[in-house]
């Protein structure tokens, strides 16, 4: 387990849902990695980055719900900027992403 931290530290990542609209290559990442582009509603389209390859194929991703921080700054990875962080469950070197069990609006907070 990692360090302690207080429920005030928690309360300011700000965890939403979002709808995958578009996934790409992107051949320049060091591993493996999609780009991302997702709707969260009322908070806009934010891209990401994501080294999801493994299990996950582009078509599969496609409208599916996930579960993201978007309130991370900015970060550039190659070429590209991320502007939010998917969630998922590491296993190895796989990632499971984590989604709702039932489709909720897009920018519906997680707590």
């Amino acid at each position: 387990m990692m360090s302690t931290i207080q429920f005030e530290d928690f309360t300011k990542v700000d965890l939403r849902v979002g709808t995958i609209l578009e996934v790409n290559d992107f051949p320049e990442a060091r591993n493996p990695a999609y780009q991302l582009t997702i709707d969260f509603g009322g908070l806009g389209i934010k891209k990401t980055s994501a080294q999801i390859t493994t299990l996950y194929k582009k078509e599969d991703l496609f409208n599916r719900q996930i579960v993201a921080v978007v309130n991370f700054p900015r970060k550039q990875i190659a070429k590209f900027m991320s502007e939010c962080l998917l969630l998922g469950a590491v296993d190895g070197k796989d990632v499971i992403l984590l989604n709702p069990e039932a489709k909720v609006p897009n920018g519906t907070t997680v707590s």
